[in-house]
């Protein structure tokens, strides 16, 4: 296929780092200013012209599932309070045409199992995997829709990487291989989290992927790794002895929020580009006796 349809959301982990937020809310449910982060994912691969969003979902992923259904007493209170704006605010939190599944992980076997999960799902075509821990900002086309363009033109799996400090190594999947073009390599090399030494590059996979379907027989068959799970680095490590995978170092902002401060940070700088509430935020900020 020629475009990318379905993205895959492994939202089952447990969301540990964020307790006691994360109790009985989805860590993916927090909120950056007004959005949730599923909900800033959601919306990256719809405007990448992704219609079928499939969430991988654990047992205590209730919210993430409610936030995408239809919520029709809010609706038709907001309908007769006249309140419009709200109104579409709700009604715009899954577009007409696009459509949701829900798929349960029953055990939490890491990132590639969780993308197993999917393959009844995706079927036999090209699909794109989004983690919504790592929120990607830029002015122009969005992570995701550069990535698709990426696909049109290489018809081959694509690994979204960002350029890190060495010394940050062992807290990524890194990847290594000659350059092809401005921001595009091969992948030649991947390894799950090396020490410094054993990294093949400074480029990390971020959470951004497009894979070809021959992944989940590779998959079925890949066995535990780094912290006894599954890991998706391992299977894309098998793929490309036997196809092309590309690595493409993509355009803005990444924001880790699966960390506090990647939390914070995101949250500060999305409210400064908030059409309410930048100006009078920005004052608050430079009021802030420090």
């Amino acid at each position: 296929m020629t475009t990318i349809r379905k993205a895959v959301f492994p939202v089952a982990g447990l969301g540990t780092r964020f307790l006691p937020a994360t109790k009985a809310v989805a860590k993916e449910m927090l909120a950056i200013v007004d959005k949730p982060l599923i909900q800033y994912a959601a919306e990256e691969a719809e405007q990448a012209g992704i219609d079928t969003l499939i969430f991988i979902v654990g047992r205590t992923k209730n919210s993430i599932i409610d936030h995408f259904d239809k919520a029709y007493e809010l609706e038709n209170e907001l309908a007769l309070r006249n309140k419009d704006a709200l109104l579409k605010i709700v009604k715009d939190t899954v577009p007409e045409g696009v459509n949701c599944v829900f798929i349960r992980q029953s055990e939490a076997l890491g990132l590639g199992h969780a993308v197993l999960c999917a393959e009844a799902a995706v079927g036999n075509e090209p699909f794109a995997v989004i983690l919504p821990d790592d929120l990607i900002y830029n002015d122009g086309d969005n992570c995701m829709q550069q990535m698709v363009d990426v696909y049109s033109k290489h018809k081959a799996s694509v690994i979204g990487t960002q350029t890190v400090d060495m010394s940050e190594s062992d807290k990524y999947g890194m990847v290594g291989g000659p350059k092809v073009e401005d921001r595009l390599s091969m992948v030649d090399e991947i390894i799950e989290k090396p020490a410094p030494a054993e990294a093949p590059s400074d480029q990390a996979v971020v959470g951004r992927y497009i894979l070809t379907p021959a992944i989940f027989d590779i998959l079925k068959t890949t066995e535990r790794g780094a912290g006894g799970e599954i890991q998706l680095t391992d299977g894309i490590a098998a793929l490309r002895k036997s196809e092309e995978v590309f690595a493409y170092s993509f355009e803005g902002m990444r924001y880790d929020c699966g960390s506090k401060i990647g939390y914070l940070q995101a949250t500060v700088e999305f409210a400064l580009k908030h059409d309410e509430l930048a100006d009078e935020f920005k004052n608050y900020l430079q009021a802030l006796d420090m």
